[in-house]
């Protein structure tokens, strides 16, 4: 197809001729590895971080002497380089990535199948121990042409955000496609050695992919809520206390008292060491309480005089 032919073929979306010719795009980011720019140091970004896992699978297993089934997890920035990037945070030339490699036996769908379900279970019982609101959760199984060629299974974890519902979580059984294709191209053998059985043989993975930001973005939607008090909306986030940012807030009474004052520093700096922890010593009791709602601060402890007068004891809010 010539140019001129190219500009008058209508588009399958708009019906308009806009098409262009066809071109080259590369989706995974180009960079080179030392001092000389030409082929021999070209490298690539990692695009997933699972490949670096199945790569040091033998390592490990020879290393930690581990036993199938085991897993290995990993988490660090992926990069994708995406022709369109939209769509918020949601495709991104750059994110941050963690992922599970679980190696099983090989086997057929009584093997795999249990252990994918298992999986899936884990999984969201992890997102909801977390904070994760559980009536905004949804699954979708991959199927036919949506599985990737290399997938037995994939079913992925939902999300409805305020602008619509998105992928959360992918649950994949990977088989051992990965393992084969790299013990191929290396030409090392990534074989396990079972002990019990006295066979030889690739693994199969199962594989739970989050994306941290993704998983981020959600827990803020599910601690968002809202009140109102005196006939005032007010917003506030209702973190997990495993997930908040800051644990507590230490709060003295009032500002004015000095042996006051000093209990509730003394008591700041022995939870500093190991909670991150706000102090907060301005305004009125109440504001206190409420800027604390407002970031997600779970508890709030405070000083007052029955503290130093009486039964060294402080009100946790």
């Amino acid at each position: 197809v010539t140019e001129e032919e190219m500009a008058q073929i209508p588009s399958p979306g708009s019906g308009q001729p806009t098409l262009t010719m066809p071109r080259d795009f590369n989706l995974m980011f180009q960079t080179n590895v030392g001092a000389m720019s030409d082929q021999s140091s070209v490298a690539y970004l990692r695009p997933e971080t699972a490949q670096g896992i199945f790569i040091n699978f033998k390592n490990v297993m020879g290393s930690s002497r581990a036993k199938i089934p085991f897993g290995i997890a990993q988490i660090g920035k992926a990069f994708r380089n995406e022709i369109t990037p939209r769509n918020f945070i949601f495709r991104s030339r750059e994110f941050e990535q963690m992922e599970v490699e679980y190696f099983i036996p090989p086997g057929g769908e009584e093997v795999w199948k249990p252990e994918h379900e298992k999986w899936l279970k884990q999984s969201k019982d992890f997102l909801l121990s977390v904070g994760l609101r559980d009536d905004l959760m949804g699954w979708d199984v991959h199927e036919g042409d949506s599985l990737a060629h290399y997938a037995l299974a994939c079913t992925d974890v939902t999300f409805r955000f305020p602008f619509g519902e998105q992928e959360l979580m992918g649950i994949a059984a990977r088989g051992n496609y990965d393992l084969t294709q790299h013990s191929e191209g290396s030409g090392k053998n990534l074989e396990y050695f079972d002990e019990q059985t006295k066979e030889k043989y690739i693994p199969q993975v199962i594989e739970p992919s989050l994306g941290v930001d993704r998983l981020v973005l959600a827990l803020i939607c599910s601690a968002y809520a809202e009140d109102e008090v005196g006939g005032e909306k007010r917003t506030f986030l209702k973190f997990d206390p495993s997930i908040a940012p800051v644990k507590a807030a230490i709060l003295p009474l009032v500002k004015n008292k000095e042996p006051l004052v000093k209990a509730a520093r003394e008591l700041f700096e022995s939870v500093q060491k190991r909670y991150n922890v706000q102090w907060d010593a301005t305004g009125a009791i109440g504001r206190r309480y409420r800027r604390a709602d407002e970031v997600g601060i779970p508890y709030c402890i405070t000083v007052d005089f029955d503290t130093i007068e009486k039964d060294n004891a402080v009100t946790i809010r």
